[in-house]
């Protein structure tokens, strides 16, 4: 087990550093600047050795040696100080950098990943791995790992230096040393798990947090706020709980290190001072070794201090590269076919899907669409209607079986150009912080203000749209909050009636239209599909009445076909939910 965590460590330093791979030049400039800083932080304490020799016998004090020195050690220091400077410069240019390019694939990623994948996973967590989860790689790994080369070329220069000076001393140091990595290994051992469940837990509560803000109104109408603080007070009290345990463990290793270091110089102090009474030393070259000691545990001291940062970077770091190693949807085509002139003749062939193989939904699904049929998709809530509009897009793909367009198996055809070939109008609206025209051309961005207008008045929202402050230039707030759910639905319809594609996906979409507008959005769809395949999916019987074919689904499969008169003849499943849907609205 320790071993394969310790090559999965491994795994993921390589995989970061593979990202920093093209900012190696900053990074050599980073390692050049910070031999530079260590050489001369250990030049200082010999210039100073040397101004106390020059100083320390009574009466015989060199000034003008002892400010020559004093003077050399102080542009060194400053040097010193300039070139620690520029290589933090250095590693934050390639931490920010490298930082960029992990969250620019992790995006990416959300586009070339099965829907499947941002489905079965809270949306909060997502963003917490994009932005939480990458932000502790670029403070902690980046940063510890040039903070861990700068303290192994600080160790080595200063066990040179110490061993030029005297080399049994340098053996007592060398010796106590290691200790503080001894503990800090076994804390290290310690806090790991803690951070783990730290990065996993806030996750768990940036998802809550995103869910709760979203739907805040169905919270507040439903009396849930002293509920919903319960959840969260329940979430945030682990994270206090691992995050405190985390901070503990690895808060114990500075100061065990440094109570390691203590003993160093102690020892450092008693030898170096036999070794000045026996003529050994000089007082200058023990003050110097003193100063030595303290430089070569310092780096003990600062790998060990990073230790929560490298600890919180690493289980961030999993995180990210669990969702970028998740597998991406099929890949397209080579050859991908192309339809130019699209009749909108649909052929699904035995097809079948399930979200879970040990729980099937769809099972040898068998329709033949004509080209500019009108297809209703009506069924109780879970029978597969919306899973069916999925399949049929390839937001997800079927498991057995095939489907056609004009006689072209889709899985032939690119998926932009499949979905380009149906407009979708959806019963969850969406529009972004954008212009109106933005939104509305959202799909045809190259449309003109006229296009767009003329799609708007099909859409029956022209007049409203020409009552905002700078009518179709009025900036829409995020998810289009300041309309109502009406509104937002018909602009929804008129950035599709902009698009003006051959096929047409109709799922709820006047569901938040008041009657009266709903009759004039139902006019514009008849006209809109006249010639046109169409799929609407209805839940209100009393508008698919029109429909050339009424599919009746249960259980994923088709239980009854035909027209409305067809249908109510039969007196089954279909003449039950009409007369249900009726009975219901008569007592009402």
């Amino acid at each position: 087990m320790k071993a394969r965590q310790t090559i999965k460590k491994k795994h993921t330093v390589g995989r970061i550093l593979h990202y920093a791979a093209p900012y190696r030049k900053s990074l050599v400039f980073a390692m050049i600047f910070a031999i530079l800083y260590v050489v001369l932080s250990l030049t200082a304490p010999v210039l100073i050795g040397y101004a106390i020799d020059h100083a320390v016998d009574k009466g015989k004090v060199d000034f003008e040696a002892v400010l020559q020195f004093l003077m050399m050690t102080g542009v060194t220091v400053l040097a010193c100080g300039v070139f620690q400077w520029l290589m933090g410069l250095f590693v934050n240019t390639v931490s920010y950098f490298t930082i960029r390019d992990i969250r620019s694939e992790l995006f990416r990623k959300f586009n070339s990943v099965p829907l499947k994948e941002i489905d079965s996973r809270a949306h909060g967590d997502l963003i917490s791995r994009m932005i939480n989860d990458t932000e502790n790689i670029g403070d902690g790994l980046l940063q510890g790992i040039a903070q861990l080369f700068s303290g192994v070329v600080m160790i080595l220069c200063t066990l040179v230096f110490m061993v030029v000076l005297n080399v049994y001393i340098a053996i007592v140091v060398v010796i106590i040393t290691p200790l503080s990595m001894f503990v800090a290994a076994f804390i290290t051992r310690l806090s790991q798990k803690q951070f783990r469940k730290q990065s996993e837990t806030q996750g768990a509560i940036s998802a809550y947090i995103e869910e709760y803000i979203g739907q805040q109104k169905l919270v507040k109408a439903f009396g849930q706020e002293e509920a919903s603080q319960e959840r969260f007070e329940a979430i945030n009290e682990r994270l206090r709980v691992c995050g405190q345990k985390s901070q503990f463990y690895s808060s114990l290793a500075n100061p065990s290190t440094r109570f390691v270091n203590g003993l160093v110089t102690t020892a450092v102090c008693i030898t170096g001072s036999l070794s000045v009474i026996n003529g050994g030393l000089t007082v200058g070259q023990i003050a110097a070794f003193i100063t030595y000691a303290n430089q070569y545990t310092k780096p003990f001291n600062e790998v060990t201090g990073v230790i929560p940062q490298l600890q919180s970077a690493m289980a961030g770091a999993d995180r990210v590269f669990e969702f970028l190693d998740a597998p991406d949807q099929l890949p397209e085509p080579e050859q991908p076919a192309v339809l130019t002139d699209v009749k909108g003749q649909i052929d699904i062939d035995n097809i079948s899907f399930s979200y879970t193989p040990e729980k099937p939904l769809i099972e040898s699904f068998a329709l033949h669409v004509r080209a500019g049929s009108r297809i209703a998709i009506v069924g109780p809530t879970g029978c597969g209607k919306t899973t069916f509009i999925n399949l049929l897009m390839r937001f997800y793909e079927v498991t057995g079986g095939e489907i056609r367009v004009d006689g072209v198996p889709v899985k032939q055809m690119k998926r932009d150009e499949l979905r380009s070939l149906f407009g979708m109008v959806l019963q969850e609206s969406w529009l972004y912080h954008a212009s109106v025209r933005d939104n509305i051309a959202y799909g045809k961005p190259e449309a003109s203000l006229e296009e767009v207008r003329a799609a708007a008045k099909k859409a029956y929202i022209d007049r409203f749209i020409m009552r905002l402050p700078q009518g179709y230039d009025t900036i829409l707030s995020e998810e289009g909050s300041n309309l109502s759910q009406g509104q937002r639905q018909l602009m929804c319809i008129a950035r599709v009636m902009l698009c003006d594609p051959p096929m047409l996906i109709l799922d709820e979409a006047t569901s938040s239209i008041d009657t009266r507008t709903e009759r004039k959005i139902q006019d514009a769809f008849q006209s809109m599909m006249q010639g046109r395949t169409s799929f609407i999916v209805a839940h209100r019987l009393s508008t698919i009445q029109n429909a050339d074919v009424i599919l009746v689904m249960k259980d994923g499969h088709i239980i009854e076909q035909g027209n409305h008169s067809e249908l109510m003849k039969k007196q089954g499943f279909y003449h039950k939910l009409y007369n249900s849907q009726f009975a219901s609205s008569t007592k009402h």
